[in-house]
């Protein structure tokens, strides 16, 4: 017989037997054991019913709804490398915008030394130039002029020659007395004189040496004088235009030695104080892959801009490939003191939306994303602001695919 079976027979005896004592009472007034045998009925009969029904299964467990909880397979736990947040050292950093320059000291500016009109333009911004090189040239009445008076001083110092060398003659024929000897010998050392300052002002004109010799020689005139570079390097600037008339003191090409470079930074005045000579830094420049160069602080002013409040600091860094450029961006980075702070490995730290977190272990399958502030990269490490105390159990090793993982699971 089954069990439903069972129920239904053990159902029907049970109200067979309660009826028929309830029976021969009927005709009477209801007794305190009648209404004890109808309770004990009701309470069997429900007892029945409730056991006829099925079971109902358990219900389901809530699932979390904590989104930042990422919970991982048993054996995916070997993927990640937990480390506790500890004190670290860590150096004090102060990052600078700057640019770069020129340095000053190995820059020359060029103008022409005569006023003159130019005829023929040599050299352009970029070029590459020795010392002595023609930048460009001029024609110019100074240079007629100078080129004939030197031209009589030559012929004053001839005759002056001659006159002592009669004179000498003379004496020793006892003609003419000592002294005229020695009038004729003055006049002789200052045509000498005379013809020097001439021909050094041919020099400073820009005439060559050889040019001035044929000058000599041969009493021919050169028409043009040429503007020529003083200092080998590049031509970073050029300011004069063919038949412009250009006049002494213009600055007319700028050349510059850019082997060596100023990186020029300017400094926030509240942290003015912070930064002495001779400082090591480390300067970042992104056109050129952000490689590391290194330096010292060679100058700090001694003023305060006044509209964007900020001191000028400046480092100078060798250039041997000539990689860096003037006017390109540079970032200067200042090491200072070393303090022991909270810190964590950069491979730690997760970006999101314009903010970091990293993973911390609750168990040993199940973390936890947790939003931090962390200041600036040193090294591999970023310094702890907020978020996390020390020995802090989290993940550094493996963010990556925890973090895909976590993203998964909220699809899901």
């Amino acid at each position: 017989m089954s069990r439903n079976q069972n129920k239904q027979y053990l159902s029907s005896f049970i109200l067979k037997n309660l009826c028929s004592s309830a029976m021969p009472s009927l005709h009477k007034m209801p007794n305190k054991n009648f209404f004890q045998n109808i309770g004990l009925l009701l309470v069997l009969l429900i007892t029945l019913t409730a056991c006829n029904k099925k079971e109902q299964p358990a219900a389901k467990p809530a699932q979390n709804l904590d989104k930042s909880i990422v919970e991982i397979k048993p054996d995916m736990a070997t993927q990640f490398l937990i480390e506790r947040v500890q004190l670290t050292d860590i150096a004090v950093t102060q990052r600078v915008s700057g640019k770069i320059e020129v340095n000053e000291q190995r820059t020359t500016r060029i103008g022409a030394s005569v006023t003159g009109r130019v005829t023929q333009i040599m050299a352009e911004v970029g070029d590459r130039v020795k010392a002595g090189q023609p930048l460009a040239k001029l024609s110019s009445p100074e240079l007629t002029n100078a080129q004939l008076s030197y031209l009589r001083a030559v012929s004053s110092t001839k005759l002056a020659e001659r006159s002592v060398e009669r004179a000498q003659q003379l004496v020793a024929a006892d003609v003419i007395g000592f002294a005229e000897l020695q009038r004729r010998e003055v006049e002789l050392s200052v045509a000498r004189a005379e013809l020097r300052a001439a021909s050094d002002q041919l020099r400073l004109i820009g005439l060559s040496q050889t040019t001035i010799e044929r000058l000599r020689e041969n009493g021919s005139l050169a028409s043009e004088v040429a503007i020529t570079a003083t200092q080998t390097g590049i031509v970073v600037e050029r300011k004069i235009s063919q038949g412009q008339v250009a006049q002494p003191g213009d600055p007319l090409f700028t050349v510059a030695d850019l082997s060596n470079v100023w990186v020029v930074g300017a400094l926030p005045e509240k942290n003015a104080n912070s930064v002495y000579l001779n400082q090591r830094v480390d300067v970042e420049v992104a056109a050129i892959g952000n490689s590391l160069l290194h330096g010292k602080i060679v100058f700090i002013s001694d003023t305060v801009h006044p509209d964007t409040r900020t001191v000028a600091i400046r480092t100078a860094v060798n250039n041997p490939k000539f990689e860096l450029k003037p006017q390109m961006l540079a970032s200067l980075v200042l090491k200072g003191q070393t303090v022991r702070q909270l810190a964590v490995p950069a491979s730690a730290v997760v970006r999101e939306n314009g903010r970091e977190y990293v993973f911390v272990q609750l168990d040993k399958l199940r973390f936890r994303l947790t939003e931090v502030r962390l200041d600036t990269a040193v090294g591999d490490y970023r310094p702890v602001i907020k978020g996390l105390d020390e020995a802090t159990p989290i993940v550094v090793d493996g963010t990556f695919h925890l973090n895909s993982q976590r993203k998964r699971a909220e699809l899901e």
